[in-house]
């Protein structure tokens, strides 16, 4: 099993997991606050998603586990920091994220 495999998927799985229990609970009444709570379920589902695909593609596909690990960070993260802080500006952060995901679901079929 490669070193991408063992550590970067459950690393993914259990920061998603969490931060999903943060925005139920913890962060509940900011996202209330914000009107936000949408935005952290969607980057809580992308966070996850990505986090379980990369179960697989880690030991099989490192480089797209890896664009995934990358996706997540700006998709998810920034859609995490905007849902905290409303500050608009960080969506624009929001589409480089998305397209390292969809980089790494393109790369797929190719070797």
């Amino acid at each position: 099993m490669t070193r991408t495999a063992r550590w970067l998927a459950p690393a993914l799985g259990f920061s998603g997991v969490a931060l999903g229990a943060f925005g139920a609970h913890g962060f509940k009444a900011i996202l209330a606050a914000n009107g936000t709570a949408p935005i952290w379920q969607t980057a809580v589902l992308y966070h996850l998603v990505h986090a379980a695909a990369s179960l697989w593609a880690g030991e099989r596909r490192p480089l797209v586990a890896r664009l995934w690990a990358l996706g997540i960070l700006f998709f998810s993260g920034s859609l995490y920091v905007l849902a905290l802080t409303n500050v608009l500006w960080l969506g624009m952060i929001t589409p480089v994220g998305g397209i390292l995901l969809l980089l790494g679901w393109a790369m797929l079929p190719f070797r």
